[in-house]
């Protein structure tokens, strides 16, 4: 990407104080960002071995399981926080409210209609644009 590095640059910070925001506020449930429930994500670079942590939606599936949508706004490759996760699947961390759990990441394959895309579609509805933008 060019400029890739720049941005990084610029946005590092911002991401940094979502991930702080998140964590003062947290509580014994799960908070709400933007509208969306929202979990922290932790994991090892696929690349540096560092730990990333990274605010994002993340909607009830069962019992301590969540889904997590990879979908970059839509945008052709993954976010690199999915790279890790198939890099290292052994380091990642969730956080909900005031919870920190280590799981265990699952990639769900399937059309979008199934039950899991149709309850984040349903809760993300005010936001097609990432869907519009994939889908074509």
């Amino acid at each position: 990407m060019p400029g890739g590095r720049v941005l990084q640059w610029i946005f590092k910070p911002l991401m940094e104080g979502q991930v702080s925001r998140y964590r003062k506020k947290a509580g014994a449930e799960q908070p709400k960002f933007m509208g969306f429930p929202a979990v922290v994500l932790t994991t090892k670079g696929a690349r540096t071995g560092n730990e990333h942590s990274h605010v994002l939606g993340g909607f009830p599936d069962g019992q301590d399981a969540w889904l997590v949508v990879a979908s970059k706004g839509g945008a052709p490759t993954h976010p690199h926080w999915f790279v890790n996760l198939a890099k290292h699947p052994e380091h990642v961390w969730l956080e909900v409210g005031k919870r920190k759990i280590q799981v265990r990441p699952v990639l769900l394959e399937g059309a979008r209609g199934s039950p899991r895309s149709r309850r984040v579609t349903a809760t993300t509805r005010r936001r097609p644009t990432a869907r519009s933008r994939s889908s074509g």
